[in-house]
């Protein structure tokens, strides 16, 4: 996956190699307990997901400026921290194949070196001239936190409804995706309508990218996908395939869904996955992510013909063939 991805980036893996040296530099401390997390996190970035729309959005409506290559390490280290939290939130174990930090190290640790990003993002973001991306960045975060706060008051929920749903990966997810695709066409000084498409091209892509996340989160593999697997279920967590299970099922399907949801059986992940995969709800939700695929490229067809475009148009497919 990260392969795929890094192959369509090529034309600004020069500027990825800035965000990286950036993310250092910033993030060095003469701590070396410190520097030692900020090491083990790094692993964490794989894809470069966000720094790349940051990047390509640049590409696709001007060149890329030092401050691009600033905004999109801001962007990286606001997503190291979401994800540092997350696991605490979801007692997780593993991610890229390796360790979580609260697994390693304690939850004490974890939501300190989550903070220590979120700082230090803030940090380097003041060092540009103009304000709005920091205002824009500081209500990007807010979104998230808001998200992450409506999905935990509706664990245990098993009657939420898809437009919860989706306003739930809006703001985690998706609202970082969409100030990417903005800042950098904002910092280019695109016209409106540039900004506008790129926001509801990162906006509808973010989406895709949870849905689909919450699909592998039921019917992935744990060595393919490189994190630990079903901890929606186990935390309660209801996603779009659950909810249209539970909408359209027959009524005993229904019931013994939410008996599994429900009870404490440690292999109930796996009779969950039984249950939903023969049901249709998993095609239902990777259709939905493919409906949001299409709006995302058909958003961008307004910008010019360039290397960039063809890019964001070809990532936005690479978003629901991740494998399994």
């Amino acid at each position: 996956m990260i392969n795929a991805l890094a192959s369509l980036t090529d034309s600004i893996g020069m500027h990825l190699l800035a965000v990286e040296r950036r993310f250092h530099d910033e993030l060095s401390s003469d701590l070396r307990c410190v520097n030692t997390l900020v090491k083990h996190v790094s692993r964490f970035r794989g894809k470069m997901l966000r720094p790349s729309l940051v990047l390509l959005a640049a590409k696709a409506t001007g060149d890329v400026k030092d401050s691009h290559v600033t905004i999109a390490t801001v962007v990286e280290m606001v997503h190291m921290a979401t994800l540092v939290h997350d696991d605490v939130l979801d007692e997780a174990e593993l991610r890229r194949k390796g360790a979580t930090i609260n697994h390693l190290k304690g939850n004490e640790a974890a939501v300190l070196l989550g903070d220590f990003l979120i700082s230090h993002s803030y940090h380097l973001c003041s060092s540009l001239e103009s304000q709005y991306a920091s205002r824009l960045i500081g209500h990007t975060t807010n979104q998230v936190c808001e998200g992450e706060l409506l999905q935990i008051d509706n664990r245990g929920n098993y009657d939420l409804d898809e437009q919860t749903y989706l306003k739930i990966i809006s703001r985690k997810t998706a609202s970082l995706c969409a100030a990417c695709c903005n800042l950098g066409a904002t910092l280019n000084n695109a016209g409106p309508e540039q900004v506008a498409a790129l926001e509801t091209y990162g906006l509808s892509l973010g989406i895709a990218f949870q849905i689909q996340d919450d699909v592998l989160d039921i019917v992935g593999d744990i060595n393919t996908v490189g994190k630990t697997l079903g901890l929606d279920v186990a935390k309660g967590k209801m996603t779009l395939p659950l909810i249209h299970f539970m909408r359209s099922a027959p009524a005993e399907h229904r019931t013994l869904l939410r008996s599994l949801l429900t009870g404490n059986d440690p292999d109930k992940g796996e009779q969950i996955r039984n249950l939903i995969l023969p049901s249709g709800s998993i095609t239902f939700a990777q259709d939905r992510a493919k409906q949001l695929v299409d709006k995302a490229r058909t958003a961008i067809a307004i910008l010019p013909h360039t290397e960039a475009k063809k890019t964001l148009d070809l990532m936005a497919d690479f978003v629901v063939n991740r494998p399994m």
